[in-house]
C-alpha cells in the first residue's frame, strides 16, 4: 500500500518541509549527473540528453499510473487496522448528481452502509443541500478538485493550489467539514501536486479496484471488476457523476451497489467511510 500521512496531521496543513519522495531526487540526480557527463566528457551530449529525455518519460510515466507511489504517498488500500475490522471503503466519485446521489444515499442507508464522495466542489456549490445531506446521513465528502478539469495533470504548482484550495474552501464552507483527502480527476498528476497536497494537509487517495462504470452500462460486468478477489481494506471506485447507463436506462451504479452489498455481506465485510478506515 502506498504511504499515507496519518489523520490528525492531514487535519491540518503541516509545518515540516515537504519531504522528497526517494524517485524524485533520484530524478534530480539524474539530471545533474547527464549535465555534468554532457558538459565535461567530449561526445557524451548525445548521450546526456537521451538520459534526461527518458528520466522525463519515466516521471510521465508515473504521473500516468494513478496507484503509483513514486511522485510521492498514495493511499491504494486501508490500513492493517482496518483489515483487522473487516473494513473496505467505497468511493463514489464526480457529483453529487441531484438525479443519481439520492437514490444511492438511499441504497446505502438501506442496506446500512457508508461512503465516501469524492465531490467537484462547483457541483457542491449547485446542489450544497444535497452535500449536506451526504454528511448529515453518516457519509464523509472528499475533494476531487474545483472543476474537474481535463487539463488537471499539466497544471504547475499555483494552478494545483488554486483548484485545490478553492475546493477545500468551498466544501468546508458548505459541509462544515474539511476534507482530509484528494484524489485527481482520473487519478493523473504530475511531481508538482504533492508538494501542494502537503502543505494543504491532504492524502493523495487513489483506489484498490474500479469498476470503469462510466463507460460500462452492465451491472455484472462492473461488479465482475469490483469483485475480482476483494478483500478487506480495499477501496473500490464508482461514479454517481458521469454514470454510463443500463440498457434500459438506469444509472449503472443504482443496479451496481445492490450487487455489492450483498458481496460484502457474503465475505464478512463492512463499508466504512475513508476517515473512518484510515483510522489506526
Amino acid at each position: 500500500m502506498g504511504k499515507s500521512r496519518t489523520m490528525s496531521s492531514a487535519s491540518a496543513a503541516p509545518s515540516e518541509p515537504w519531504p522528497w519522495p526517494p524517485a524524485i531526487r533520484a530524478s534530480a540526480a539524474w539530471h545533474v549527473a547527464a549535465i555534468g557527463a554532457g558538459a565535461m566528457v567530449p561526445g557524451a551530449m548525445p548521450w546526456a540528453i537521451g538520459a534526461i529525455v527518458l528520466n522525463h518519460a519515466l516521471i510521465t510515466g508515473a504521473g500516468l499510473a494513478p496507484r503509483s507511489s513514486l511522485l510521492g504517498p498514495n493511499v491504494t488500500r486501508l490500513p492493517e487496522a482496518a483489515g483487522a475490522r473487516r473494513q473496505v471503503a467505497i468511493t463514489i466519485d464526480d457529483g453529487p448528481d441531484p438525479e443519481v446521489t439520492p437514490r444511492v444515499l438511499d441504497l446505502l442507508d438501506a442496506h446500512g452502509q457508508r461512503a465516501t464522495f469524492f465531490c467537484i466542489a462547483e457541483r457542491v456549490l449547485a446542489h450544497p443541500d444535497l452535500a449536506r445531506e451526504i454528511v448529515a446521513r453518516g457519509h464523509s465528502i472528499q475533494n476531487h478538485t474545483a472543476r474537474h478539469r481535463h487539463n488537471f495533470s499539466f497544471l504547475g504548482p499555483r494552478g494545483f493550489a488554486s483548484e485545490i484550495a478553492r475546493a477545500q474552501d468551498i466544501l468546508a464552507d458548505t459541509t462544515g467539514q474539511r476534507p482530509t483527502c484528494f484524489r485527481a480527476p482520473a487519478g493523473l498528476r504530475n511531481p508538482f501536486l504533492e508538494p501542494v497536497l502537503h502543505r494543504l494537509g491532504l492524502s493523495l487517495v487513489s483506489w484498490t479496484r474500479r469498476g470503469f462504470d462510466t463507460r460500462e452500462g452492465d451491472p455484472a460486468k462492473v461488479m465482475a471488476r469490483l469483485g475480482r478477489k476483494l478483500q478487506a481494506r480495499d477501496i473500490l471506485l464508482l461514479h454517481d457523476g458521469n454514470a454510463a447507463r443500463t440498457p434500459g436506462g438506469n444509472p449503472v451504479l443504482l443496479e451496481v451497489l445492490p450487487l455489492l452489498f450483498e458481496r460484502l455481506r457474503a465475505d464478512g465485510l463492512r463499508a466504512v467511510t475513508l476517515p473512518e478506515g484510515l483510522e489506526s
